[in-house]
């Protein structure tokens, strides 16, 4: 069975009773979905869908990390939930049950998901809330879970022709604690070659990045190598209202954007669409923070994923890595705003096709399994309370173009909720696009941003803002 990589078993080692690692996809379905119809399509599909059907095998003492394991007695009843709404069953209502859910740890001793049918949603509809430990997959990994699910047309399709891969045997506990010594050998090794291939990439690599001279001989180095890779920006934190660590309650909205209006900024302005999804959460968290403690007079520093997968590639696990992005929230105009995150993205976008930023794996990989918990664990608090190096972070996902299906019911929308944590802010912003409309979920700390709506709402306003400023027909490509 396979072993979580040092990335994944980060996920597992930051969680305490405030930062958790759930990430999860909140559907609405036109219709009503039953239970054991749910229940018998996931009986069907579990076999060609791993991260369902595998739970922890922690090594002896800590010394490495877990291993995958088949669960042999799998109980959907207590992973398939339904819930109810009250009378009127609005959209608050949903967003409020999920903002209950989503920070509820998961059970390590089970497989790391769950499922809830939420009943009760006004207007002939219902909400699907799907959550996955992020040590399970990432973003891209979440999803192919999600599509597992889903069918184009409403009558189910048959499984999969051909038997799946049986799992491999799991080690015992002696050859788990071999495989660890040996590990734990090469350690050292791995952490230099970590530092000396680190000194070319201390420019990627948040709160290192603003160490006097950690710039220069960034670029120095690359230099010596030959490398000519874009520079990238500095990017200092600075100070707003959900910076700093959060609390274990979370807030969360919800709100879908016409695809096409996003398309026809993109057009004009000859940008991309993830350029105006930038510029749209850059000119919303700015009218939030005008009312909430003031706008900043520099650039958000956004925490942006990337995967590190390769064209067609899937696969279990995290390959992703994360970079910093300016979010131009202290400037004014809109147009200005799209210039500044067309430019920052065009750069990071160039660096990254040239030498992908892999250090977040590489250090995790440096690190000592048996330390990394503790090492975890201490950072997050120590980082979270000094100088958090990320205010938000913010995620645009591509998803399919036509309507799905789950047993039956059609996928009105699909809204992301996503991570918060110390170290990356009390926000995250979310985007899936799909039949036509960019779906995205908003997740807050309570403290921090105790009404996500209103945040909600200013996305819908920034890119109104956006249409009306003269981008659409009569402004020269920004490109």
């Amino acid at each position: 069975m396979p072993q979580l990589t040092a990335l994944d078993a980060q996920f597992l080692h930051f969680e305490t009773a405030t930062n958790v690692a759930n990430i999860a996809g909140l559907a609405i379905l036109e219709g009503d979905v039953n239970r054991s119809d749910l229940q018998a399509l996931l009986e069907a599909r579990l076999p060609y869908i791993p991260a369902l059907r595998r739970k922890l095998a922690p090594v002896p003492f800590g010394l490495d990390h877990p291993y995958w394991v088949g669960e042999d007695d799998l109980d959907l009843d207590y992973h398939v939930r339904e819930i109810g709404l009250p009378p009127p069953g609005d959209d608050r209502q949903l967003a409020e049950q999920v903002s209950r859910l989503h920070p509820r740890r998961l059970d390590r001793r089970r497989p790391l998901w769950e499922i809830y049918l939420i009943h009760g949603l006004s207007g002939g509809r219902m909400g699907l809330y799907t959550k996955i430990h992020h040590a399970a997959v990432d973003g891209v990994g979440g999803a192919d879970v999600l599509a597992a699910l889903l069918d184009l047309t409403p009558v189910p399709a048959p499984p999969p022709a051909g038997r799946p891969e049986p799992d491999e045997p799991t080690p015992d506990g002696l050859e788990m604690a071999g495989r660890a010594l040996i590990r734990m050998s090469g350690n050292p090794a791995q952490a230099v070659r970590f530092a000396a291939g680190a000194l070319p990439h201390l420019d990627e690599i948040p709160l290192v990045s603003w160490i006097p001279g950690a710039r220069l001989v960034s670029g120095l180095a690359r230099r010596l190598a030959g490398s000519q890779v874009p520079e990238l920006p500095s990017l200092p934190a600075p100070k707003t209202p959900f910076s700093g660590p959060v609390s274990e309650h979370r807030r969360f909205a919800f709100v879908s954007l016409p695809l096409e209006e996003v398309k026809q900024v993109r057009k004009a302005a000859g940008v991309t669409v993830n350029d105006v999804v930038m510029a749209v959460c850059a000119g919303a968290l700015r009218r939030w923070l005008a009312v909430h403690g003031g706008v900043p007079d520099m650039p958000l520093a956004a925490g942006v994923p990337f995967s590190l997968r390769s064209a067609g590639e899937d696969g279990p696990g995290n390959q992703v890595t994360i970079m910093t992005a300016p979010l131009a929230v202290h400037l004014a105009d809109p147009m200005e705003r799209l210039r500044h995150v067309r430019e920052a993205m065009r750069r990071i976008k160039d660096r990254f096709s040239l030498a992908p930023a892999r250090w977040l794996r590489e250090f995790s990989e440096s690190m000592p399994a048996a330390l990394m918990g503790l090492a975890s664990r201490s950072a997050f608090g120590l980082v979270g309370q000094t100088a958090p190096p990320i205010n938000v972070a913010i995620s645009n996902v591509p998803g399919p173009q036509f309507p799905l299906y789950v047993c039956g019911a059609r996928l009105l929308t699909h809204y992301p909720v996503s991570v918060i944590t110390d170290m990356s802010g009390g926000v995250n912003i979310t985007a899936f696009s799909y039949d036509g409309s960019l779906d995205i979920g908003v997740i807050t700390d309570r403290r921090m941003v105790p009404d996500a709506w209103e945040l909600a709402r200013h996305l819908r306003e920034a890119l109104d803002e956006l249409l009306h400023a003269g981008l659409v027909g009569d402004v020269k490509s920004l490109g």
